[in-house]
């Protein structure tokens, strides 16, 4: 399904694609639906969230051309010195010439160590829970954009594709304005382009 785009004076009509369930089954429709409007738009950069390397993989083939950052969970998310990240998914990623940020969860660092040892929530966990109130996924999107542009692998001054998932795969995929962590509260999603419909 390609996104048509109506312009009426100001306005602007757009579709969104929301998917009957949430999942990795959504992942390629989710990335043909964000290539499509990245060309419309112009893009050029676009952030994944991938644990496995398997969406990166994907993306990829779909956003060739792309100044493109594949946002892995940090090493020790589930278990002390583990990283989930499949090694030929890295090689396959990096040969291709996009690039990999390993790095801590904007939404879920010390605050989390907070809550793990106290049991009180932090102000950090309390925005990705009020964001998921839109999905996981449209949550995943946001914090990987924070999380890219902290570390300079994406501009600030340009829209940005941001993709994320619920579990694992694509699910979500948002055109982002994006902004440092510190200033998070200037992010701007201009578009949402696909999601789980939320029952």
């Amino acid at each position: 399904m390609g996104k048509k785009i109506i312009s009426r004076e100001k306005s602007i009509i757009g579709a969104c694609l929301y998917f009957p369930r949430p999942g990795p089954q959504n992942t390629e429709k989710t990335l043909e639906i964000a290539r499509a409007r990245s060309q419309e738009l112009g893009l050029r950069q676009a952030v994944i969230a991938s644990t496995s390397g398997r969406t990166g993989v994907l993306a990829i083939k779909y956003l060739e051309g792309m100044n493109l950052v594949i946002v892995t969970h940090c090493t020790g998310y589930l278990k002390p010195d583990h990283q989930e990240f499949d090694s030929l998914n890295r090689k396959i990623i990096e040969e291709a010439g996009a690039r990999l940020l390993t790095t801590q969860h904007a939404f879920g660092g010390v605050g989390r160590a907070v809550r793990r040892k106290l049991g009180s929530y932090q102000l950090d966990e309390i925005m990705a829970f009020t964001l998921r109130i839109f999905g996981e996924g449209v949550k995943v999107a946001i914090e990987i954009t924070l999380m890219a542009a902290d570390a300079g692998l994406i501009r600030t001054d340009e829209l940005c594709l941001s993709i994320g998932g619920t579990g694992s795969g694509a699910d979500s995929a948002l055109i982002v304005k994006p902004v440092n962590t510190h200033n998070f509260f200037d992010l701007r999603v201009v578009e949402i382009l696909a999601k789980p419909r939320l029952p």
